[in-house]
């Protein structure tokens, strides 16, 4: 089994691309769902936030995502803090959901691949990347954010440059490209 990573800074179309395989009934692990899910359902993962974050970081038993953001994305050291207490359970959650795969490839998508050293396991990383203009664009049309909290959170993820160059293949999701021909070519590549 080929496990390969899908990443890329915000904004740049990871799910997109992720999506797109799925159709093509690949199996794609989503991090950043996955990592949401056992904030609000493992019950050890949730004592450990509260230990270290209080108890106000649940609200009805839901993760109060505007109190991380503010205090994660004003805060590196809180940010590391957060990461490095979630990164171990999604990577266990990830490892459990391989063991119940059947294809010969499958897919995890991960915002913080290489920050997260969840790249270790793979055998090969795609980086989706756009244009700043077309990111921001995009995180606007989704969520209720505005450009200065997208540059913040841009200005938190490792530079999406340095990730196209770590990584072994690079989808261009500009809107001009054929995102399909650039997957294929990469399947092609990997079978």
């Amino acid at each position: 089994m080929k496990k390969i990573g899908i990443t890329g800074g915000i904004g740049v179309g990871k799910t997109y691309v992720s999506n797109i395989l799925r159709k093509m009934n690949y199996p794609v692990y989503n991090s950043d769902v996955m990592a949401k899910e056992l904030l609000e359902n493992d019950d050890n993962l949730i004592s450990l936030i509260k230990n270290n974050f209080g108890d106000k970081i649940y609200s009805d038993n839901k993760i109060n995502k505007s109190l991380v953001a503010s205090l994660i994305f004003s805060n590196d050291d809180l940010l590391k803090k957060f990461n490095s207490i979630v990164h171990p359970y999604v990577f266990e959650d990830f490892k459990k959901w391989c063991k119940n795969q059947q294809s010969s490839i499958i897919f995890k998508e991960a915002a913080i691949l290489f920050e997260s050293d969840a790249v270790k396991d793979l055998d090969c990383v795609i980086c989706v990347t756009a244009n700043k203009d077309i990111r921001i664009k995009r995180i606007i049309s989704r969520n209720n954010k505005t450009v200065d909290e997208i540059e913040m959170i841009i200005s938190k993820q490792m530079d999406q440059q340095k990730k196209e160059e770590l990584s072994d293949y690079v989808i261009t999701n500009d809107g001009d490209s054929s995102i399909l021909f650039q997957i294929d070519k990469i399947l092609t590549d990997l079978k």
